[in-house]
């Protein structure tokens, strides 16, 4: 079971898989300061908000609030993390169209057909 386990955790899909989850988790950190520390900051100033997040609608006399601030900066920190995964995706299509679209290179012959054409050749010209 060990050496089954094994074979299934050093399979290259699994691994580029948690590259991918590694690299995806450090994307998302980097999206969530641009939304927040870069993108946030201007348009809470356009609303007349120092903080986009700050934003909540307080129910009744409990205390309770509701975060939509937060809730907005999530969705946008979603969209940009989207519009970056589509455009990925999309240069790698247009880079697989691309090399599709390439004629292949003839195969050279292999040894024994380079020497069977030469003796065709030579009974040809007899």
């Amino acid at each position: 079971m060990l050496k089954e386990f094994k074979e299934f955790a050093m399979r290259g899909n699994v691994v580029d898989m948690a590259v991918g989850i590694i690299i995806g988790a450090a994307f998302g950190k980097i999206v969530s300061s641009l939304v927040s520390d870069v993108i946030m900051p201007p348009i809470g100033v356009l609303m007349g908000s120092v903080s986009f997040s700050d934003l909540a609608l307080t129910l009744g006399e409990s205390g309770v609030t509701v975060n939509y601030g937060v809730f907005i900066d999530t969705v946008i920190n979603f969209l940009i993390v989207a519009l970056a995964v589509f455009m990925l995706i999309k240069g790698i299509n247009t880079m697989k169209k691309k090399e599709e679209a390439k004629p292949a290179e003839p195969a050279k012959p292999s040894n024994e057909e380079a020497l069977l054409t030469e003796i065709r050749d030579l009974l040809a010209k007899q």
